[in-house]
């Protein structure tokens, strides 16, 4: 995900570029008017006061590019930031960063509509990998994936608890010949074979273990019960498939 900021040259900075437009009877810039600033971006659109508020285009130098509303020379309200990788974002901005509701497309097309705060996902929202078409509803904290959630693959989906990006807990795979697989995520530690023997080497492993087949029935999150692990299996060998996890 790229982030780029505006440069801010205040009177007391000296040179404050090239301008041409509307004024104030303070001489501030104030009206309809275009500048080039120092750094070699250049900004068209509304001032007031001698900052940009109001409808502008904001071009950087590295061909980013910024149209939408400001305020005190921060990008706030809605807008389209266009990235020098070829990601966007469109929606909400708020005191120059993205905030509330906004889609945003990633260099390889994956997508996220939802809520935003502090640049973050965050909130409910929808992301889509366009390679293999699944998608991600649900919850997020500060850009993962958090508490419940539903991955929707091709031809059955994921409904359960997640953690730090990860399923977490009981959750069950739908399936569409009609039935469920009831079960939970557990971490359960895996060691490493090729450790020294003085070497203790530890990693954490995520597995599915089933517990009931049934007919379809309405999803209700819940909360992680205590487990001792038995019955293990793996997403694929329970023929479900870990979520994958989306583009940062």
């Amino acid at each position: 995900m790229s982030d780029v900021g505006s440069e801010d040259f205040d009177d007391d900075q000296g040179y404050l570029g090239e301008y041409e437009g509307d004024r104030n009877e303070a001489g501030e810039r104030h009206g309809v008017g275009r500048a080039v600033l120092p750094n070699g971006d250049t900004y068209q659109g509304m001032y007031e006061n001698g900052k940009r508020s109001g409808q502008g285009t904001y071009r950087f130098k590295n061909g980013a590019r910024y149209i939408g509303e400001y305020y005190q020379n921060l990008k706030h309200g809605q807008g389209i930031f266009y990235y020098p990788d070829g990601s966007k974002y469109e929606g909400s901005w708020v005191n120059d960063q993205r905030q509330g509701h906004g889609l945003y497309t990633y260099p390889n097309q994956d997508t996220y509509e939802g809520e935003w705060l502090h640049h973050q996902r965050n909130g409910q929202g929808i992301y889509h990998y366009n390679d293999t078409g699944s998608r991600y509803m649900g919850t997020w904290v500060m850009g993962k994936i958090e508490s419940a959630g539903e991955f929707i693959h091709l031809n059955h989906r994921y409904q359960g608890n997640f953690l730090n990006n990860n399923p977490s807990g009981p959750g069950k795979y739908v399936f569409e010949i009609g039935c469920e697989q009831h079960g939970e995520y557990l971490q359960v530690d895996q060691d490493r074979g090729d450790a020294e023997e003085d070497e203790i080497v530890s990693t954490m492993a995520l597995k599915w273990k089933p517990k009931a087949v049934t007919g379809l029935s309405l999803w209700t999150p819940a909360k992680d019960p205590s487990s001792d692990g038995e019955g293990l299996a793996s997403a694929d060998e329970k023929g479900g498939s870990k979520p994958p996890t989306p583009e940062t």
